[in-house]
């Protein structure tokens, strides 16, 4: 999902490709294991939720994506114990029991099923499903449509196709200010310059002065 605030990289994602989730399911990516934490199977998190807390409770278990050279490849993978240590957040997982087995998953990507039909628990959150498809109005006008939500770490961005362009536009309250979802549009009010036009050939050609204009 996607958050419309200012900090974007603690959004769930839903996954693309990879895994067929049962009917009326999508998969959101929750996380990333970075790096393996001490001794006994620790493994710090790179997080892509509002809600870590509640996401990493003892019990909860993710699909993994790795590669299927990876002995975790198809099996799911089940957290033990969540916890912050020094402002990071760290969890074990059951049949991680030490560093080298830690490191083998370093990098693998945490992935849940979730009901298409359901909201989000965080405010102002919504699933990359729910936007794709909406309207892009401007200034009453509706210059697009989204077609993706590109997730990064340091914010989400909106893709938005115009005619044969896409146009990246960060999804934080100052450009997008307003997501009705009933009603099937985002409002954006975006910088000078971002949906700006490129005048094509023709106006380009009228535009410029004739030969019989020019003074010599």
């Amino acid at each position: 999902m996607s958050a419309g605030d200012t900090t974007g990289s603690g959004a769930d994602a839903r996954k693309p490709v990879n895994a067929v989730p049962p009917a009326g399911k999508t998969q959101l990516r929750v996380g990333r294991l970075v790096k393996a934490h001490g001794l006994k199977g620790a493994i710090k998190l790179e997080l892509y939720t509002d809600d870590p807390d509640g996401r990493f409770v003892p019990g909860a278990t993710f699909t993994l994506q790795v590669p299927e050279s990876s002995p975790w490849h198809g099996k799911p993978l089940t957290v033990r114990e969540f916890k912050w240590m020094n402002s990071h957040p760290v969890a074990f997982f059951e049949g991680v029991d030490d560093r080298d087995a830690a490191e083998g998953l370093i990098r693998a990507i945490l992935w849940v099923d979730e009901d298409m039909q359901a909201s989000p628990a965080e405010e102002d959150a919504w699933f990359d499903h729910q936007l794709i498809g909406l309207d892009v109005v401007r200034d009453g006008e509706v210059v697009g449509k989204v077609a993706r939500v590109d997730h990064f770490p340091s914010q989400d961005l909106l893709i938005v196709k115009v005619r044969d362009d896409e146009v990246l536009v960060p999804f934080v309250r100052a450009i997008v200010p307003e997501v009705d979802i009933a009603g099937g549009r985002v409002i954006v009010t975006p910088p000078a310059g971002l949906f700006e036009e490129i005048p094509d050939d023709a106006d380009e050609s009228r535009s410029a002065p004739d030969a019989d204009d020019s003074t010599d």
